[in-house]
């Protein structure tokens, strides 16, 4: 199956935060989507793997994407090698996505910088022919995704672009709230974490207004790039 979009984050709820309601957006146009999880967020304060596991399934059938993987990397120390690339490059082959939407290129959680890094190499080496990858027992083919875009995380990094999501982030909080175990009290003697805080909940929303007011919307999500973007049209530019 080929898809337009492969969404990869480091932890399970990266990207509900980082940028569903462009993904739900794209969805609705049409747009096929999958999910790529590379570790299970094991080191999380709050909750155990199994609960992420059942939180970012329902928060993937909120969104409609196509699929939903977890590569099992180690949560707190992905690394950036050779094993993990070509695991990464054998996802990217399979589904053939012409776009990867991955961690932001800085962040608070050290995990989100090296994925960051990690997930635009495997893009980079994926469309290499001389590099052989086999999953399922076939020998794939060559791809590299023609886009590679970081959406924004904790930091409030400056975006190189944004996404107009008004009418999308009802859809986006549903999945982002989806993981209950992170951004909810359920038990009174569970800690609080800085996700947990009203405050990082109401930051979703004022975040995305902020950058909407900024180009004129209700909503948006920024993105930062590798490489300028393109237009055919000065007047593509809204």
């Amino acid at each position: 199956m080929k898809i337009d979009i492969l969404a990869i984050g480091a932890h399970p709820d990266d990207v509900e935060l980082g940028c569903s309601a462009t993904l739900a957006k794209e969805i609705s146009n049409g747009k096929k989507v999958g999910l790529l999880d590379l570790t299970r967020g094991e080191l999380g304060t709050r909750g155990t793997a199994e609960i992420r596991d059942q939180e970012a399934a329902n928060a993937a059938e909120i969104l409609g994407v196509k699929f939903r993987h977890n590569l099992e990397f180690s949560d707190g120390f992905i690394v950036n090698n050779a094993a993990s690339k070509l695991e990464i490059i054998k996802i990217i082959r399979k589904y053939q996505p012409d776009m990867v939407l991955c961690n932001a290129i800085d962040d608070r959680h050290i995990d989100h910088g090296m994925a960051s890094k990690l997930v635009s190499d495997a893009c980079f080496l994926s469309g290499l022919q001389k590099i052989e990858t086999i999953l399922e027992g076939n020998h794939q083919k060559a791809w590299r995704p023609k886009y590679v875009y970081h959406y924004i995380q904790w930091k409030n990094i400056e975006p190189d672009f944004v996404v107009d999501v008004t009418g999308f982030m009802d859809q986006k909080l549903e999945a982002v709230f989806a993981y209950k175990s992170q951004f909810h009290k359920r038990e009174a003697d569970e800690p609080e974490t800085p996700i947990s805080s009203t405050n990082f909940r109401d930051s979703i929303t004022y975040r995305a207004q902020d950058l909407g007011r900024l180009i004129g919307t209700e909503y948006a999500e920024g993105f930062t790039v590798e490489r300028f973007p393109a237009v055919d049209s000065i007047f593509d530019l809204i």
